[in-house]
């Protein structure tokens, strides 16, 4: 058997996300683990990319991943799949993983897929190159809030960056933040911290299921987004810095914005 590790990002929805090349390579695999906790594949199981490889596919958890030797060591003698929702080489995990492999002398081929960091832009009207540190918000628990979040929101925002915020998956769990919680979750650090991140007049983006046929993109002000059905998981949320003049129009036309952000550029 070649020795081989194929790295395939399976884009953001279905089995049919993917290139034709990567699907190609898969179906060339001896065996084939995926990784779901870092992001999801809306609307599809294991099962359903199963039927569609025609293969057995191997679930890891994050530790697995981490921690476990069993993928480096099958890639050594076998041709191996390593695959993941979005683009494969988004998580530090997985550049790691590449890293175990190239030390190990083992080839490697990647086949990106359509991430959320640029689709969601996209579906925005949004210029990608005006995006500074993308931010994820943690699930709030008693005794936990940390400021961090807010505080590197709050730099790009100084900077008239905009900024991507990711929401918390705990896929194990089947739980995943809503743009409610993560509106609430912003709310909450202006009342904690007054640095002036957030007010009723602040402008955000709110996108859910990016990628799928049930794609839902909306931009308003934080107390009218908090009445609103938002759509099903999984939410991107943007708040956006200095907008262009055609970005203040797209948000209007595409997210049903306020229109009076395009008299105040």
């Amino acid at each position: 058997m070649t020795s081989e590790l194929v790295f395939v990002g399976l884009g953001l929805s279905g089995t049919d996300g993917m290139t034709v090349k990567a699907f190609d390579a898969l179906k060339e695999c001896d065996k084939i683990y995926a990784e779901f906790y870092t992001s999801v594949l809306i609307g599809t199981k294991p099962e359903d990319l199963e039927r569609a490889l025609g293969k057995k596919v191997h679930i890891l958890y994050r530790a697995q991943v981490e921690e476990c030797n069993d993928i480096i060591e099958d890639a050594m003698k076998m041709r191996v799949g390593f695959v993941t929702a979005g683009d494969t080489m988004s998580a530090t995990t997985h550049v790691d993983l590449r890293i175990q492999a190239s030390e190990a002398g083992i080839p490697v081929r990647v086949f990106h897929g359509i991430s959320i960091f640029s689709a969601c832009p996209t579906s925005l009207g949004l210029q990608h190159y005006k995006f500074g540190r993308t931010v994820t918000l943690p699930f709030m628990e008693e005794n936990y809030h940390p400021k961090s979040p807010y505080d590197h929101i709050m730099e790009n925002k100084r900077r008239g960056l905009h900024t991507m915020i990711l929401l918390d998956i705990r896929a194990d769990e089947l739980r995943y933040m809503t743009a409610h919680q993560a509106i609430e979750w912003l709310l909450k650090g202006e009342e904690d911290w007054q640095e002036g991140l957030i007010d009723d007049k602040t402008l955000l983006c709110v996108a859910s299921q990016v990628g799928s046929s049930n794609e839902k993109v909306f931009a308003g002000y934080p107390q009218d987004l908090l009445k609103m059905d938002l759509g099903e998981p999984l939410y991107t949320l943007v708040l956006p810095g200095k907008l262009h003049f055609m970005e203040a129009f797209a948000l209007v036309k595409f997210a049903g914005a306020p229109e009076e952000i395009i008299e105040d550029e």
